[in-house]
């Protein structure tokens, strides 16, 4: 296997490759773009028309996107997978993944679509980076653009794997592009309806790709993700690499698809999240309940019927969201 096909390693062990471009037998092309950054460009002839960013560790904690990528990367370096799409690897947190934790100094998935500007330290610099490295990437012009933001999730959840896809004033949701993840096992997809300032949010909105956010489970060390099934995943991501994805019905039925109510914000070192800490996603809510209390700012009590919370986290930093509470939708919300 080319050494290129071991950026995981490189990664951990904070190393440059010496080689930084190195070529399969079949005439692939494995050029190392940076810390944690691979770009792998197939022979023109064979060539799809697809531009494929696939990235992980984001959150340095959630290790089996990263393993993954790590695997699929290793295929392709060994030439068991032969791609006809263009490939970008990017693991996103490098620092944060040498320590096994979420991040260094701040949540660096808070940081993207210019939030870095007004930030400091690793996390921003490193977003940055990562808005340049995918800029270029999706540069080339008429070409399919593809982005998949691989997570797993801090607690467990009642729908385990599922997607977030980011919102653009006058676009409209893919229900190719949905019924893509269902294929891929995906069980839910939340149609977000605001501009968000997520690495997804950044590569749809200011660089034209499709691009989602993925949710595969909960977060566990390196080593110790046997009860994640990423098989359905691995094989259509597979497909997209190698250009042999079989055709896609556009029918969602089995695909839950929810919408945003309302994002809980934390304002100040007051706020108060009432639900047990070990509540998990998806977790339903009656109307009535008094979700969170902030005594500076804001009381929030669930209004809305068949509300479920999502990603709630009273330790975020004040001024970001501390959850969201989504409802049902349907496919007829997608134009």
């Amino acid at each position: 296997m080319l050494s290129l096909g071991k950026l995981l390693e490189l990664t951990l062990a904070g190393r440059e490759p010496a080689d930084k471009t190195q070529v399969t037998v079949e005439g692939v092309r494995l050029r190392w773009l940076g810390e944690g950054a691979l770009e792998v460009r197939p022979p023109a002839a064979t060539d799809s028309g697809l531009d494929l960013l696939l990235s992980a560790g984001i959150h340095g904690n959630e290790t089996a996107p990263i393993e993954l990528l790590d695997e699929l990367l290793g295929a392709v370096a060994s030439g068991r997978l032969k791609p006809r799409a263009r490939i970008l690897f990017l693991f996103g947190n490098p620092a944060a993944i040498r320590r096994g934790e979420r991040y260094v100094e701040q949540d660096i998935n808070r940081l993207f679509n210019a939030r870095h500007e007004s930030a400091s330290g690793v996390e921003a610099m490193r977003a940055a980076e990562l808005e340049q490295f995918a800029r270029v990437f999706f540069s080339l012009p008429e070409r399919s653009r593809l982005h998949y933001d691989l997570h797993t999730a801090i607690r467990g959840s009642k729908i385990e794997q599922f997607a977030l896809y980011p919102y653009q004033e006058g676009r409209a949701h893919s229900r190719q592009q949905l019924a893509r993840l269902k294929a891929a096992g995906v069980q839910a997809v939340l149609l977000q309806r605001k501009s968000s300032i997520t690495f997804s949010a950044f590569t749809y909105e200011r660089l034209g790709a499709e691009a989602f956010t993925l949710e595969l489970g909960k977060a566990r060390p390196f080593g110790h993700n046997g009860m994640v099934d990423l098989d359905r995943l691995r094989l259509r991501l597979e497909q997209l690499i190698e250009g042999c994805e079989p055709a896609i019905d556009d029918a969602l039925e089995g695909l839950q698809l929810f919408s945003v109510a309302r994002e809980v914000i934390k304002h100040s070192d007051q706020f108060r999240l009432h639900l047990p800490d070990n509540i998990e996603n998806f977790s339903e809510l009656p109307p009535g309940y008094v979700l969170a209390e902030d005594l500076a700012h804001s009381r929030w009590v669930v209004e809305e019927q068949g509300a479920r919370i999502i990603f709630p986290n009273p330790h975020v930093r004040n001024g970001l969201r501390a959850g969201i509470l989504i409802v049902p939708a349907s496919d007829s919300e997608l134009g």
